[in-house]
């Protein structure tokens, strides 16, 4: 049984957030699977953080 790897963030919004985050050259260098698990944590913190303040705009669908 395979896992679905179709995530919900797009890969322009996980480097995006990378940038902000300071990890894009981890990224750059090693990919996604390079970037530690407390950053990964962050990125999705981010991510969550982006998604509310955009609901709280009066935005119904989020925009990143």
């Amino acid at each position: 049984m395979g896992r679905n790897r179709s995530g919900l963030m797009s890969d322009e919004l996980k480097w995006e957030l990378a940038k902000e985050l300071g990890v894009d050259h981890i990224v750059a260098r090693e990919g996604f699977g390079g970037v530690s698990s407390r950053d990964c944590g962050n990125l999705v913190k981010l991510a969550i953080m982006k998604a509310e303040q955009s609901l709280r705009n009066g935005n119904s669908k989020p925009q990143f």
